[in-house]
């Protein structure tokens, strides 16, 4: 699903909600690829990013291709005319989807998400929030309606995952299925039937 002659480019937003593993494991899993990522990082998510991980700032975008600064509203990735696949934004706060929602984009995040809308490519929003009262409701139904994706990082434990490891990979590749990226990353466990466990006989997937 290349973008150009060369490498497909995904835009990874990371803003301040709790997940910044989400981010940060999505980064690392496509380091390896040919995905060319561009990434952008909230100050609240740096403030996460010390609270739930070892891992510095530095560390974080050095996993990225290229990284830029949230208030760098000059950047390519502020522009129609650069080629992505897309954005993915992991995780991501109630304040950035109420930003993105809005159209008044005063950071790069939100920028770079509202020409993925309206460019019509895909922009899949990890929220993570809960409980959610009506608003949140309506303004994931609005970029839905815009052509959002939006995909909770809800884990699945049909898999019998053995690790937050495990539950965070399958949850990114899940993400990274909706851009045609996860197949060969060998992190989802695919659906086709498992043995009955006791007790789970009328369970599935679904």
């Amino acid at each position: 699903m290349p973008t150009t002659d060369r490498n497909p480019r995904l835009v990874v937003g990371i803003s301040g909600a709790s997940g910044v593993t989400y981010g940060a494991r999505l980064l690392e899993l496509l380091r390896p690829t040919p995905v060319e990522t561009h990434l952008v990082v909230t100050k609240s998510a740096r403030m996460t990013l010390a609270y739930e991980t070892s891992m510095s700032i530095g560390e974080l975008t050095a996993l990225a291709d290229v990284s830029y600064s949230n208030m760098d509203l000059g950047a390519p990735i502020a522009s129609g005319s650069f080629p992505t696949l897309g954005m993915v934004v992991a995780p991501c706060s109630i304040k950035s989807m109420s930003e993105i929602a809005s159209g008044v984009t005063s950071s790069l995040l939100a920028r770079a998400a509202d020409v993925v809308l309206k460019e019509r490519r895909r922009l899949v929003l990890m929220v993570r929030e809960t409980p959610l009262h009506r608003n949140h409701l309506r303004t994931m139904a609005e970029l839905s309606e815009l052509g959002a994706v939006i995909a909770p990082p809800v884990p699945a434990f049909y898999t019998r995952p053995t690790s937050l490891e495990e539950m965070v990979d399958h949850t990114v590749g899940r993400v990274l299925d909706l851009f045609d990226l996860g197949v060969d990353l060998d992190v989802v466990h695919r659906w086709g039937g498992q043995p009955e466990a006791p007790g789970l006989r009328h369970l599935g997937p679904g």
